[in-house]
């Protein structure tokens, strides 16, 4: 695994959700599939999905845009100290952050999104940023035990750690929470979860690949077997 490819998220109502993210416009960088019923996600769910955009009209954009979809805002669309950032919670609980470097007001907003972070809330960040380097990651910028960022391919979804209670602080809600997590992970090659339980998943593609491997180092043996006779 060397990087995010995929962020699939796990919905209860699947009509509503699709609405919610074709009108938002925010169903371009995620994935939408059923939630298992028998499961229960209660509370916050340890992670946020970050939009990172050019200049503040994007992120009022945004939020506009996602609350008349809807969405809940958790924080509105203000100046902050790093920057320009507003912060909102879709119907399906997925919490949404918007946010630009920019503080200063340099025209309408552009409509393209620079980066898209899976920020990940953790009990333990040394191990888990331990975890994922062993996993193939390589550590982009870090902050001790306050972030981690990895590096990730070009057009890839950049994979972030945050301690849980300070993610949860951020986006502006309470850190309790139980249950599923309701988000996939989509990269590599195998499936495994990591310290926190966040499941990761390969791309069909890759799994198939995976699945054909063993089949692939075999065949030379039968076919050579005629020849020592």
């Amino acid at each position: 695994m060397t990087s995010l490819t995929q962020i699939t998220l796990e919905v209860t109502d699947p009509a509503a959700a699709e609405g919610f993210y074709g009108a938002s416009g925010l169903g371009a960088h995620v994935r939408l599939r059923a939630a298992a019923a028998d499961v229960p996600s209660e509370g916050f769910r340890g992670f946020a999905v970050s939009l990172t955009v050019p200049r503040p009209a994007d992120v009022r954009a945004l939020v506009d845009a996602a609350a008349a979809a809807g969405a809940t805002v958790l924080k509105a669309a203000a100046k902050s100290f790093w920057g320009y950032g507003g912060v909102v919670r879709a119907p399906d609980g997925t919490v949404w952050k918007f946010a630009s470097s920019e503080k200063k007001e340099k025209g309408p907003a552009t409509g393209r999104v620079e980066r898209v972070v899976l920020l990940l809330g953790t009990t333990d960040m040394t191990a888990t940023k331990e975890f994922y380097v062993a996993h193939g990651l390589t550590v982009a910028r870090s902050f001790g035990r306050k972030y981690v960022e990895f590096a990730g391919a070009e057009g890839s979804v950049t994979l972030a750690l945050y301690p849980r209670r300070a993610l949860a602080k951020d986006v502006g809600v309470p850190d309790d929470g139980s249950g599923a997590h309701r988000v996939a992970l989509g990269g590599g090659r195998a499936r495994f979860s990591d310290p926190d339980g966040f499941a990761w998943e390969p791309q069909p593609q890759a799994e198939a690949e995976a699945e054909a491997e063993p089949q692939a180092e075999a065949e030379p043996q039968a076919e050579a077997e005629p020849a020592g006779r």
